[in-house]
């Protein structure tokens, strides 16, 4: 397992909360979180269904709006008092933040390549560039043989390994994934996890993930517990 070695946090998260709705139906999908999760460390959230662990992941990756808290990204005060600091979100999420969804997600019209070469061009790359970064990402998941097919041509398993390439294409610090196993046999979740691992050594990243494969709950550093919204321990 890797050992934290920086003192400053890649993700701090103060007095996270989010509910929805108002008065007799409103729900409080998360309750005062606060965590801190540190460069070179794979950690990871478990909890029921229900108990907020997608929402925190959302909230984190800068796609769903806080109730309140405060948070820090790679030293970027991007949160306070529930309020985005940034006006660019998208920008921020392409530059730091890599995703990896239970569901792929991959562009039915692109075939393989093109679905990971188009985060390196809108990002600023050259098509040749970009191809050929993706080509390296595919080959690594053991998927370059499938490089040119399209989406609907492709098992679960291939599909999801391709959506991987894809959050990989720009080297974020930040790494969140959604069930990024769920899919895969006992041997390629191993190797996700592994270049999960590299990466995070590497590039002295962070990956955070959301998961209930029991395959692969030896492979993280830190487990954060979600309960009604709430962290029970950390």
């Amino acid at each position: 397992m890797a050992e934290q070695e920086s003192d400053t946090p890649l993700v701090r998260l103060d007095g996270i909360s989010k509910h929805f709705g108002e008065g007799e139906t409103r729900v409080d999908a998360l309750r005062d979180v606060s965590l801190e999760v540190f460069p070179r460390q794979v950690v990871a959230l478990l909890g029921p269904s229900g108990s907020g662990k997608t929402t925190l992941l959302n909230i984190i990756g800068c796609i769903l709006d806080p109730s309140a808290g405060a948070m820090e990204l790679d030293g970027e005060l991007v949160l306070h008092e529930g309020q985005w600091q940034r006006s660019d979100l998208r920008r921020l999420r392409l530059e730091k933040i890599g995703f990896i969804f239970q569901f792929h997600n991959l562009l039915p019209f692109l075939d393989a390549t093109d679905n990971v070469a188009v985060v390196l061009q809108l990002a600023g790359a050259d098509s040749g560039t970009a191809r050929r970064r993706a080509g390296d990402l595919l080959d690594d998941l053991e998927i370059g043989h499938r490089k040119y097919a399209m989406p609907a041509k492709l098992s679960g398993g291939e599909a999801q390994r391709v959506a991987i390439a894809r959050a990989l294409a720009n080297s974020p610090r930040i790494i969140l994934a959604d069930e990024p196993t769920a899919a895969l046999d006992s041997k390629r979740a191993g190797i996700v996890m592994d270049l999960l691992r590299n990466l995070a050594v590497e590039r002295d990243a962070a990956i955070i993930a959301v998961t209930h494969d029991e395959k692969i709950f030896d492979r993280f550093d830190r487990i954060f517990h979600l309960r009604d919204g709430r962290l029970a321990d950390a």
